[in-house]
C-alpha cells in the first residue's frame, strides 16, 4: 500500500513538474493602439479622420453614438511572456468632431491644437 501511494504521488509530482512543457499562445483582443497614433490626435477631428488614424472602435455605444470605445486586452498563455493587460482609449465626440479623449494613453502636447490651424 505505501508503496502505492509512493509511486501516485511520485507521478503526480513528475506530472506537474512537467506543466511548463505546454505550449500556450497569447490571446489578444480589440485594438491594438500605439502612442505614435495617439499623438496624431486632435480636438476637433472628424469621426472618419479618427476611424482613418485609428481605425474602427471596437464598441460604440448604442445610446451615444458620441461615444467610441478602443480597447485592447492581452491574455497571456504563459507567465514567463508577461503579465495580462488591458489599454483602453475612449473617444467623446460633440456635432461629429472629437471633444475630448480619455484613457490610457497621453496625450500630445499639440491635441488641444485644431488641424484648421
Amino acid at each position: 500500500m505505501k508503496l502505492r501511494n509512493l509511486l501516485l504521488a511520485c507521478t503526480v509530482l513528475g506530472l506537474t513538474a512537467c506543466s511548463n512543457w505546454i505550449y500556450r499562445i497569447d490571446v489578444p483582443q480589440g485594438n491594438f493602439l500605439e502612442q505614435k497614433d495617439v499623438d496624431k490626435l486632435r480636438v476637433g477631428m472628424t469621426k472618419e479622420q479618427v476611424i482613418y488614424v485609428l481605425g474602427r472602435p471596437v464598441l460604440q455605444d448604442s445610446f451615444d453614438h458620441d461615444t467610441w470605445y478602443y480597447l485592447y486586452d492581452m491574455k497571456r498563455g504563459m507567465q514567463d511572456r508577461g503579465k495580462d493587460f488591458r489599454k483602453q482609449l475612449i473617444v467623446h465626440f460633440n456635432q461629429d468632431k472629437i471633444a475630448s479623449v480619455t484613457g490610457d494613453f497621453e496625450l500630445s502636447a499639440d491635441f488641444n491644437t485644431p488641424l484648421d490651424l
